[in-house]
């Protein structure tokens, strides 16, 4: 499997509670193979013409190329913000190891809730 074909993506939450959600629910429909989870990050940014700051989480996911269009429609109806921050980055190479065990794990049924 080539590395290119994966994707690191970063989305932010408001809250580490927030983050879990939304980690479980990538995870559990198979969007993504990997979440970590950074409690607290310190976000500046600009928004509606001011710049604000918030206290956030920020979700790193590992997955699929193919999965993103999904894996944003999967976050933007569960996150609570009307803009929620969600970028993709390319993986350019990685160890053959864990792109396979990436390339197994997003290859898999998703589980079924019971």
């Amino acid at each position: 499997m080539k590395a290119n074909s994966f994707l690191v993506v970063f989305i932010t939450a408001k809250d580490a509670e927030e983050a879990a959600l939304i980690s479980k629910v990538l995870l559990s429909q198979r969007k993504a193979v990997c979440v970590s989870i950074v409690p607290r990050v310190n976000s500046q940014y600009w928004w509606q013409g001011k710049i604000e700051e918030s206290a956030e989480s920020l979700l790193i996911v590992k997955t699929r190329q193919s999965l993103l269009d999904s894996l944003i429609e999967v976050v933007k109806e569960v996150h609570s913000y009307e803009n929620p921050e969600i970028l993709a980055l390319p993986v350019a190479g990685g160890s053959p190891e864990y792109l396979d065990w990436l390339d197994k794990e997003l290859s898999a049924p998703p589980d079924i809730p019971e």
